[in-house]
């Protein structure tokens, strides 16, 4: 416990009512002046001192309150520098609801911070989702890149092509990766990483001062398998393999580990960037994801998090 001076404790008295009288009479700095016969700047002076002091507990009666409590313990226990928790709706099965609106909110705060110059962007239901809450935004000087291919093994546009959704509000360069998501064969992969407009591609995604991340399911609902980037067969034989979740289309185990060799050897995205090196976000949610999110903060293989409260209480062993 902080040890008081004997000469302060009159000061600290006066402290501890202008402390009360702000925050528990919500009386404004004027009325505790008037109040108590001093000046405005003493009244501030004191309400500052009495939080200082540790004389002031505030405990915040919201249901927001929780979130970020539980955000701000996430941070401590995953080395996070961003983390941002929604609350849960207990009756929604929707995987983008709450999540989809925050990252939204984050990507427009970077496009339009003039620290920002390169954003690197994944590809998924919740970041496509996300793109579409986005306002027109003007942001010439910044260049949006795919990590991943936004193709279809047919040569469609990939739906979830997440790219092509901000293209649409956003006034900035445009990169995606003219390929599908994962090749015929590694040699095709080669072949195409070869192609200049692909090589400076994948150079440019490099340089991303932020990243966006969905986090991908291995379950039967495997959006790799429902979008035809990879057969019945081959999602068995990664979980056969041990994955359990996917990021840009790389299958990753509960260590964090590629799984080696079956359908990574046919994976045409950019390799995951570096937390060490700039700000990268996984945004996800859900029962369904909750352990490739926990392998993508534990590893890691991110530095930054967009959940909901379920989520993150899970993550946390609640």
């Amino acid at each position: 416990m902080k040890k008081r001076r004997d000469d302060g404790d009159g000061r600290l008295d006066d402290a501890a009512r202008a402390g009360w009288l702000y925050y528990v009479a919500g009386n404004t700095q004027d009325e505790i002046a008037a109040k108590l016969g001093i000046s405005r700047q003493s009244a501030q002076r004191l309400v500052s001192l009495a939080v200082s002091e540790g004389l002031v507990k505030v405990r915040l009666d919201h249901p927001l309150a929780n979130c970020m409590e539980l955000a701000q313990r996430l941070r401590a226990r995953f080395g996070l520098a961003l983390c941002e928790v929604v609350p849960t709706d207990p009756d929604s099965e929707s995987t983008t609801l709450g999540v989809a609106d925050a990252a939204a909110a984050e990507m427009e705060r970077r496009l339009k911070s003039s620290e920002m110059k390169v954003m690197a962007i994944g590809t998924g239901r919740t970041l496509k989702a996300a793109g579409e809450l986005l306002p027109r935004i003007e942001a010439p000087d910044k260049k949006i890149v795919s990590l991943t291919g936004n193709f279809t093994p047919d040569g469609a546009a990939a739906f979830y092509s997440v790219i092509f959704t901000l293209a649409e509000g956003v006034n900035a360069r445009h990169y995606p990766l003219p390929m599908p998501v994962i090749a015929a064969s590694p040699q095709e992969r080669d072949l195409l990483h070869q192609q200049i407009i692909v090589r400076t591609t994948l150079e440019l995604a490099a340089q991303a001062d932020v990243t966006f991340l969905g986090i991908g399911e291995l379950s039967p609902r495997a959006p790799l398998q429902e979008d035809g980037f990879i057969t019945k067969e081959e999602l068995a034989a990664l979980k056969q393999a041990g994955a359990v979740a996917e990021i840009l289309g790389w299958a990753f185990d509960a260590e964090g580990c590629l799984i080696p060799g079956l359908t990574n050897a046919r994976v045409a995205s950019a390799p995951l960037p570096s937390p060490e090196r700039s700000l990268v976000i996984a945004v996800a949610k859900g029962a369904a994801k909750l352990a490739g999110i926990r392998v993508a903060v534990g590893r890691p293989l991110v530095n930054g998090l967009i959940t909901d409260e379920w989520t993150a209480g899970q993550l946390l062993g609640k």
